[in-house]
C-alpha cells in the first residue's frame, strides 16, 4: 500500500530558521563521519567551556525537592519578584510580580505573546536583521512581519523615521532587539525615544529583547525599552541564557510594564496560553533569584581581559587585516555580522560560501540572509570561542576568500 503524503501545515510554509537549518545538519552528518567541525553558528556558551555562577547551580540543588511538583502558571514567585526588583533597579516601577511570566526560554515566551496577540493579517514591525524567531513567530500565527532597516551603512542602527513609514491601521506591535542579534548594535537613547513615542502615538505594544542587555563593551551602554514607553503596553523580555550562561535550563521571562488597564484581555490570554502548558521549566526557575541578585560575574567577561572582551578584540584586529572582510563593531552581545567585501566578490552568494566554508574548511558559520536581510554579502559568527580560536577562523574564512577571489 502506497501512503499519500503526509503534508506539513500551511502555518509553517513561510517560516524559516537556518540557524539549525540544512548547513547545521550537513555539519552533523560531517561530525558522525570523524570530521571536527567548529561550530559558530549558534551563541551557546556551554559548548565553549563556559560555565553557569556556581551560586546558582547551588540554588538549584538545595531547592530540588521544590522542582518536582507543578508550579503557577506565571512561575515561582521568588523568580518573579527578583525579576521586578530588577526592573526597580532600572527606575521601572510599575512592575509586579503580577506582571511577570516565567517561560522555557524567550522562545517560548515570543510565541505566546504573539499568539495571545495577533488575528490573520496583523501586522509587526521587526528590524531586519533580527533573530528570526521574531519573524517566524508572527508568520506562524497568521500575522504579517514587516521589516524596518537597520542598514550596514548607519551602523545598524534602527531609524525611527523608516519605523513611521511602515506603521498602517493594522499594526499592532513594534519589536526591538536591543543589544541586537545578529549585529551587536546598541541603540542610543534618542533614538529609542522617539521609537516609544510612535508607539505610544499610535498605541502599539512595545516588544523589547533584551536579553543581552549586560553583554556590552567599551563605552556601550544599555537604555532599556520600559524606562522609555510609559503610556503603552511594554513587554520586556530577558533570560539566564545568555548573560548567566545556562542555556540548557530554559529559563527566560516576560515583564510588562507602561499602561495595562486597556490590555486586561491580552493578558488574560496569555494567562490562559501559560495555564494550558501548565507551567515552565521548574528546576530553572529557583536559579533565577540567585542570578539576578548575586554577584554580576558577566563584567569581568565584557571588560578588558576578559574571555569576551579578548574574543571581540581578536575578532577586530583578524578582520582589520583581511583583504575581503568587514565588519561594523559589535557594541553588545555575543554576535560579530561579517560583510564580504563587494569589489573584491561582487558574486558573493552567502548560502553557497557557507557551504563551501563547512565542506572545505569545517567551519560551520550562519548566512546573512538567515536574519531577514535583503542582501547576501553577510554572516554571522559567534565570539565566544578564546581569541586563538577566533584569529584561527578568520584566517581560514579569508584563505578560502582568497581562493574564490582567484
Amino acid at each position: 500500500m502506497t501512503l499519500e503524503t503526509l503534508r506539513a501545515s500551511d502555518h509553517l510554509r513561510d517560516v524559516r530558521y537556518e540557524i539549525r537549518g540544512k548547513l547545521a545538519r550537513r555539519a552533523d552528518e560531517l561530525e558522525r563521519a570523524g570530521y571536527e567541525i567548529t561550530k559558530l553558528n549558534i551563541g551557546n556558551p556551554g559548548a565553549f567551556g563556559f560555565r553557569m555562577p556556581e551560586t546558582m547551580r547551588r540554588a538549584i540543588i538545595e531547592n530540588l525537592a521544590l522542582a518536582e511538583a507543578y508550579g503557577h502558571q506565571k512561575g515561582i514567585f521568588p523568580a518573579r519578584e527578583a525579576v521586578v526588583m530588577q526592573q526597580q533597579d532600572r527606575g521601572v516601577m510599575d512592575v509586579s510580580a503580577d506582571d511577570v511570566f516565567m517561560g522555557n526560554g524567550v522562545s517560548e515566551l515570543i510565541m505566546m505573546c504573539m499568539r495571545a496577540l495577533l488575528n490573520p493579517g496583523d501586522e509587526v514591525l521587526i528590524p531586519s536583521p533580527d533573530y528570526p524567531l521574531w519573524t517566524a513567530s508572527v508568520v506562524i500565527h497568521g500575522g504579517r512581519a514587516v521589516a524596518y532597516s537597520c542598514r550596514p551603512e548607519r551602523g545598524f542602527q534602527l531609524d525611527p523615521d523608516e519605523i513611521e513609514s511602515r506603521i498602517t491601521e493594522r499594526t499592532r506591535a513594534i519589536v526591538v532587539i536591543n543589544p541586537n542579534n545578529p549585529t551587536g548594535a546598541v541603540y542610543d537613547r534618542a533614538a529609542l525615544k522617539r521609537v516609544a513615542e510612535l508607539a505610544e502615538r499610535r498605541q502599539l505594544v512595545v516588544f523589547s529583547d533584551e536579553i543581552y542587555d549586560h553583554m556590552l563593551y567599551d563605552d556601550n551602554q544599555h537604555v532599556p525599552m520600559a524606562t522609555l514607553a510609559r503610556h503603552t503596553l511594554c513587554a520586556t523580555f530577558s533570560g539566564l541564557s545568555k548573560i548567566y550562561r545556562a542555556c540548557g535550563l530554559r529559563v527566560g521571562w516576560v515583564s510588562f510594564s507602561g499602561e495595562k488597564m486597556h490590555a486586561r484581555p491580552y493578558l488574560d490570554a496569555l494567562e490562559l496560553l501559560a495555564s494550558l502548558r501548565l507551567c515552565s521549566n521548574m528546576t530553572g526557575q529557583w536559579a533565577v533569584q540567585t542570578a539576578l541578585g548575586g554577584y554580576q560575574s558577566i563584567n569581568e567577561l565584557v571588560s578588558p581581559g576578559g574571555r569576551l572582551y579578548e574574543s571581540r578584540a581578536a575578532m577586530l584586529d583578524a578582520v582589520a587585516q583581511s583583504r575581503h572582510l568587514s565588519v561594523v563593531p559589535p557594541g553588545g552581545s555575543m554576535y560579530a555580522f561579517l560583510r564580504v567585501k563587494p569589489d573584491r566578490h561582487p558574486e558573493f552568494d552567502d548560502e553557497r560560501f557557507a557551504l563551501e566554508l563547512l565542506e572545505q574548511r569545517g567551519i560551520l558559520v550562519a548566512p546573512g540572509s538567515s536574519f531577514n536581510v535583503p542582501y547576501r554579502d553577510h554572516f554571522r559568527i559567534t565570539l565566544l570561542p578564546d581569541a586563538k580560536v577566533l584569529r584561527r577562523v578568520i584566517g581560514a574564512i579569508d584563505e578560502l576568500l582568497e581562493e574564490l577571489a582567484s
